[in-house]
């Protein structure tokens, strides 16, 4: 199970860890906190140094309300960084966290290697057609509606058998235009109840089914944090009990704000499993 990261053959049967870059003002548990070169520029290498294999920028805030960005300011705020990190540390594999096909475009042309879109091309028609076109890595996300109306999406007859038949459906629409290495997020917390993400989770393994790598993105999320009586700066235990179950339960990349953490877990798990 491999992804071609820029001729770069990435070996997924052995799990990996994705670490969060937020460059926007908002985000949920660490918005602000990388405004200048040189806090970037640190966090990147703390993340390269503890065993990220990818690094994902957003540069909008998905979390639930989150103000609307236009296109413009995204390409504004995410480019410069693209070209700041790949400049210092060229060989870091660049993942970006968008739903628009404009902004996917414009920073792989500036060497991102894969696109992570929350929205699976529903939020921007163009977007399976430029992953296509750029050959591309593809994390595709479920989420109903977008940011600022997911949270009244929540009614579901049988949740995890409507997120396999959406994601058949849209592995099966990325195949056609060509797309070959896809990847699927189950999105806790969009447009899902903390019963509900307990739920998806308790199912995790049924993902499998559709024989591409899972992504599993929990760190520190409020299914945590509210479970716990807690809040997000809190919740690096719950964040690293739940990494670990996701990767008994077929998870092969963790998407998360602590490298160091999941990357123990990874090591542990491979020890296990050895």
């Amino acid at each position: 199970m491999t992804i071609n990261c820029k001729g770069l053959l990435i070996d997924l049967s052995t799990p990996k860890v994705m670490g969060v870059l937020n460059v926007t003002p908002n985000s949920f548990f660490d918005g602000g906190k990388y405004k200048h070169e040189s806090d970037i520029l640190s966090q990147v290498e703390k993340m390269r140094i503890e065993g990220a294999t990818f690094i994902d920028i957003g540069a909008y805030s998905s979390k639930p309300n989150a103000e609307f960005v236009s296109e413009k300011e995204e390409i504004s705020r995410i480019v410069p960084v693209v070209d700041l990190v790949l400049k210092h540390f060229p060989d870091t594999i660049l993942s970006i966290d968008t739903f628009r096909s404009e902004v996917a475009r414009a920073t792989i042309e500036s060497g991102a290697a894969l696109i992570n879109d929350i929205a699976a091309g529903n939020l921007d028609t163009k977007m399976l057609e430029t992953i296509a076109k750029y050959n591309v890595p593809y994390i595709m996300m479920h989420m109903r509606g977008n940011p600022q109306t997911m949270q009244s999406l929540t009614d579901y007859d049988d949740i995890a058998k409507e997120m396999i038949f959406y994601f058949s459906e849209k592995v099966a629409q990325a195949r056609a235009l060509g797309i070959n290495d896809i990847i699927v997020d189950p999105g806790f917390g969009f447009a899902k109840t903390t019963v509900q993400n307990f739920e998806v989770f308790s199912k995790l393994e049924l993902f499998s089914s559709l024989h591409v790598p899972v992504l599993v993105g929990v760190s520190r999320k409020s299914m945590i944090y509210k479970s716990l009586n807690c809040t997000a700066q809190d919740a690096l235990n719950g964040t690293t009990v739940m990494n670990t179950l996701a990767l008994t339960m077929g998870a092969k990349i963790l998407r998360v704000h602590d490298v160091k953490e999941a990357m123990e877990c990874v090591t542990l798990y491979n020890k296990l499993n050895s």
